[in-house]
């Protein structure tokens, strides 16, 4: 895809694909026989989703970042980086399937549905937007999308609670949700997890150990590998490579298909890597928490540009038509070129949008108590009572 040096990682600026870092890819996929028939059933549609799915998911960080350099928003929280563990996960879910994105999932409420132009109004805070310019945590529970609050793992409990109800009306629908390292610290991780685990709800929590909870390494914040906790909550749990699109589906996958069979709730670690700050107002601290060999790892290992290597290189035609390998992998080349000048185009549109709404439909004043607490209807009528009798008194 095309760079952006002025707002992507200068790692990513320069990306190209190191031999060694595709060999680790495709062996990745390879090293789990349930997992690479999991990918095997992915026809050429479905690989191209998911390409699609990486690229709308970096094009709709990179307007938010162009808008805090422009002024228009003050900050922004970016996904920049970890895009594979939020696009391959919500991929293996079905119809039906519920998903609760935390901030850095955005792409989940594309991937579900949710136009980008909602996602960019939600920044704005403008009035033709679910939240009606609350709050830029956005959801859309008509398209199985429940919106978060900004507390570190406010959803596990959530989702928890959504679990039970699913398994009380004895529904084989699964939900899914994301926390990060930081927020598996969290008081309401561990009662959600742990009255999940009990419940034996139908949940997959995925673990987006990016390496750091907002300037504190994982190492320095946690004792134990994030790998322990499924066996320290009692739930079965796995690892997948978070940078690689196809073994986090594969991964989710396999797991949902478990937990629709009544086996409890499932913890999937995901390893991935936070390439900007917390948000993008402490870039260059971020940066100096980590070394340059560090960036330069996790650089090489970019989830669409390695994603976009593999399709050119190794997937079979995506078009269908036999073709010797060098003609193969021209056809792929351009038939990506196609989707991300249409994903492109349609950021490019969703962002003008956003803005009209900004010039011309942001709230009224009046609407800030409205929808706040429920509609409790009209007063009830009063009645007269009768008088009491002098002397007389009412028992009850």
């Amino acid at each position: 895809m095309k760079r952006y040096p002025a707002y992507d990682p200068p790692e990513y600026a320069a990306f190209r694909p190191d031999p060694a870092v595709m060999a680790e890819y495709s062996k990745t996929l390879r090293h789990d026989p349930r997992r690479l028939k999991a990918v095997g059933r992915l026809d050429a549609a479905a690989l191209l989703r998911l390409y699609d799915g990486l690229l709308r998911f970096r094009l709709h960080d990179i307007t938010l970042a162009r808008w805090v350099r422009q002024g228009i928003i003050s900050k922004a929280w970016l996904g920049t980086g970890e895009e594979a563990v939020t696009v391959g996960s919500v991929h293996a879910l079905k119809k039906g399937d519920l998903t609760g994105p935390m901030i850095r999932n955005a792409g989940a409420c594309c991937e579900m549905g949710m136009p980008v132009a909602q996602m960019l109004k939600a920044y704005l805070g403008t009035a033709d937007q679910i939240t009606r310019g609350r709050d830029l945590h956005t959801g859309d529970p008509g398209l199985g999308v429940i919106p978060p609050t900004s507390m570190m793992g406010c959803l596990v409990p959530v989702f928890t609670g959504i679990g039970l109800a699913l398994k009380q009306r004895g529904e084989r629908r699964a939900g899914l949700t994301w926390i990060g390292d930081g927020a598996s610290r969290t008081g309401a991780f561990h009662e959600g997890i742990n009255f999940a685990a009990i419940l034996k709800v139908p949940i997959i929590f995925v673990v987006q150990n990016n390496q750091v909870a907002l300037g504190t390494a994982v190492e320095k914040h946690s004792r134990g590998p994030m790998e322990e906790l499924p066996r320290l909550y009692g739930v079965d749990g796995a690892s997948c490579e978070g940078n690689n699109v196809l073994d986090v589906y594969a991964a989710t996958s396999l797991a949902i298909e478990r937990c629709r069979k009544g086996k409890g709730p499932f913890l999937l670690n995901a390893r991935t890597f936070r390439m900007g700050g917390h948000a993008t107002h402490d870039e260059a601290e971020a940066r100096a928490l980590f070394s340059k060999e560090q960036f330069r790892y996790w650089g090489l290992r970019d989830p669409i540009g390695t994603y976009e290597a593999y399709l050119k290189q190794d997937a079979s035609a995506l078009d269908g038509k036999k073709r010797a390998a060098g003609a193969r992998r021209a056809a792929n080349a351009r038939i990506l070129e196609e989707i991300e000048a249409r994903v492109t185009a349609e950021v490019e549109a969703a962002e003008q949008e956003a803005l009209a709404s900004r010039r011309s439909l942001m709230p009224e004043p009046e609407d800030a108590v409205r929808g706040v607490y429920a509609d409790p209807g009209p007063p009830p009528t009063r009645v007269a009572r009768p008088a009491r009798a002098a002397g007389v008194r009412r028992v009850s």
